[in-house]
């Protein structure tokens, strides 16, 4: 079983649900049930498909793109900085139809929930990020494909456990308090996006 835990604590770690689950909240605030239902089975089925893809072709991939992890940490870094400083500035005004001018029906929350969150930014790389990435890559090398695989169905089956819920403890808290917790992660995410576009441009400095 040894091989199995020392696969699955690296990723359960990389992928910090802790972390994941303030801007989730923030990105569901106005999302109907089956609007959620949609978000959480979509950004868990691109973590998922992403990790797997990475797990038996990440080194091929990785070569024919002639990118590294720490493009990826750049990249992903980018993507949160754009969202977080979207969230912060401009909140819920960024997911407003214009069409439908103030009205809060049904067709805004479907088209909410359809508009691609799940895959970007939640899936990736809130989800599977740079450092997911690299624990699975890592994992394969030391482990072996079979526990990597294992570790990685038990993550991704706790990340949508979590998710599912966390709209119960959003009503717990309340509104006002889950307005200001998506502002406050919505400022730790820019910290962190900051952290890995500096953690790549080192690394890639370090490289030459």
């Amino acid at each position: 079983m040894n091989p199995y835990i020392e696969s699955f604590l690296p990723l359960f770690v990389a992928v910090n649900i802790p972390g994941i689950l303030p801007t989730y909240l923030g990105l569901i605030e106005s999302l109907s049930a089956g609007g959620r239902r949609r978000l959480t089975l979509q950004a868990v089925s691109t973590a998922f498909l992403l990790a797997v893809l990475i797990l038996f072709a990440g080194q091929l991939i990785f070569s024919l793109l002639g990118i590294t992890v720490n493009d990826l940490r750049v990249g992903g870094g980018l993507i949160l900085l754009v969202l977080s400083i979207s969230n912060l500035v401009f909140g819920d005004f960024r997911r407003r139809d214009p069409k439908q001018g103030s009205k809060q029906g049904p067709k805004q929350e479907t088209a909410e929930a359809d508009d691609g969150l799940g895959v970007v930014p939640l899936g990736i790389p809130l989800i599977m990020g740079p450092a997911a990435i690299t624990s699975v890559l890592v994992s394969r090398q030391s482990f072996g494909y079979l526990p990597t695989l294992t570790s990685l169905i038990v993550n991704m089956a706790l990340v949508y456990l979590a998710l599912v819920f966390s709209p119960y403890i959003g009503r717990v808290v309340g509104r006002a308090a889950n307005l200001a917790i998506a502002k406050v992660a919505s400022l730790f995410l820019a910290a962190i996006s900051v952290a890995m576009i500096r953690a790549g441009i080192v690394a890639m400095v370090q490289a030459l």
